[in-house]
């Protein structure tokens, strides 16, 4: 197959050759290569300003990210036997990280399949696929899938907002096996059920395992909140650890009923109950309740989605920090995690700090935790470096 070309201006080519895999609209010379005859999803040969090959990269015209390199060499499209190639690298990293099929199998950019997630949950695959590229090459994605894994159940969930940007319609589909929803999965030695057909995302978030892994040291004999608890993933292994007492809040009633579900899994319906309603009014509750709990855990949806919402989404994070210290006992414990890539690092411990402060007590980062080695970073693009978790001791003098 002969790929079309894709240009670049005079010294375009260097975040290319310094590791990235993007290219952006205003990168490329539109004059020898015009981008809006390119169709979205078609894969081209990128090329440096003096005409040198760089690679393969699949392309959409309607996007800032206009091209996602796949290749660095220039003969080998995004084809079932490079999908074979790159599937079975991913699945090599997770066998010797974990000893049971349960964890995200490709994490897109960082597993060089931008715009592909795949999480595994042991025969059931749920897969995203975020971008017009990937889109265009799913009959090879499931020949590749069937060749290097055999699953016997596949779910498409596209239906993320990402899809809408790239052109793309939204829908959730079973594409093979009857999937009983939910499934099941393990973490941390405590088994849930994950809603991998209507749940959040692909129904579960591994990346948070090795920060639960950190809490659940310190939960044995304590009272637990757990907010946006969604179906349990903090607070049930919280009680599988030795919490006396666990309290998941969320806004969602089928999710509450899947922490119930979760938490009689494990045999711990006695110490887990649910509260259902917005996190800042539960919050203000609780504390006109006169509750205290010895231990919160802070686990919110992204509240900075674009660089615009920095701002408002850093008050936000203040804001909720600052609630759930209140609850807190005389020497307590705070995992504050955020999902949002906007919010550096640092700035989630500006926003504990100025949280300890404001209700006058004094905090010490135990643990500073980030997504788990199954949502590798590509060290060339920030952007996938997302995750972020203090452990943060709260106490008064």
């Amino acid at each position: 197959m002969t790929l079309s070309s894709l240009r670049l201006k005079k010294n375009a080519d260097r975040r290319l050759k310094a590791g990235h895999l993007w290219l952006y609209s205003n990168e490329i010379d539109t004059a020898a290569t015009p981008l809006k005859g390119l169709e979205p999803g078609q894969q081209v040969v990128v090329e440096a300003a003096n005409g040198k090959a760089m690679g393969v990269a699949y392309v959409n015209p309607n996007s800032l990210i206009c091209a996602r390199l796949v290749s660095r060499d220039s003969q080998q499209s995004l084809d079932r036997s490079l999908l074979v190639h790159r599937l079975n690298q991913a699945l090599a990293l997770r066998q010797r990280l974990f000893a049971a099929p349960y964890y995200r199998l490709v994490h897109g950019e960082g597993d060089l399949l931008p715009g592909l997630v795949i999480d595994r949950f042991g025969d059931t695959l749920v897969v995203q696929l975020n971008t017009a590229g990937m889109q265009a090459v799913l009959t090879e994605l499931l020949d590749a899938l069937d060749k290097v894994l055999s699953p016997v159940n596949v779910v498409l969930r596209n239906d993320t907002s990402g899809r809408r940007q790239e052109g793309l319609e939204r829908s959730v589909e079973v594409v093979k096996g009857d999937v009983g929803d939910p499934v099941l999965l393990e973490e941390n030695g405590v088994r849930f059920s994950a809603p991998v057909l209507d749940g959040q995302k692909t129904g579960w978030f591994y990346d948070h395992r090795v920060n639960r892994a950190w809490l659940n040291q310190f939960v044995a004999g304590k009272r637990v909140l757990d907010l946006f608890s969604y179906v349990g993933g903090w607070g049930v292994q919280a009680a599988a650890h030795g919490a006396r007492e666990v309290l998941c809040v969320d806004a969602s009633a089928p999710a509450l009923e899947r922490v119930a579900d979760n938490a009689a899994l494990n045999g711990l319906h006695e110490q887990v109950s649910v509260g259902e309603g917005d996190a800042f009014d539960v919050l203000a509750a609780l504390k006109a309740e006169g509750e205290q709990f010895d231990v919160v855990i802070l686990d919110p949806p992204a509240f900075i989605k674009k660089r615009k919402d920095i701002p408002n989404g850093e008050r936000a994070y203040g804001k909720l920090n600052r609630e759930a210290m209140r609850l807190l006992g005389r020497d307590g414990l705070l995992l504050s995690a955020s999902c949002s890539m906007h919010l550096a690092p640092e700035r989630l411990v500006d926003v504990v700090r100025g949280a300890v402060r404001h209700q006058d007590r004094h905090g010490q980062i135990l643990f500073q935790g980030h997504q788990g080695p199954d949502h590798p970073v590509h060290p060339a693009i920030p952007e996938t470096s997302y995750l972020k978790a203090l452990g943060v001791r709260v106490f008064r003098d």
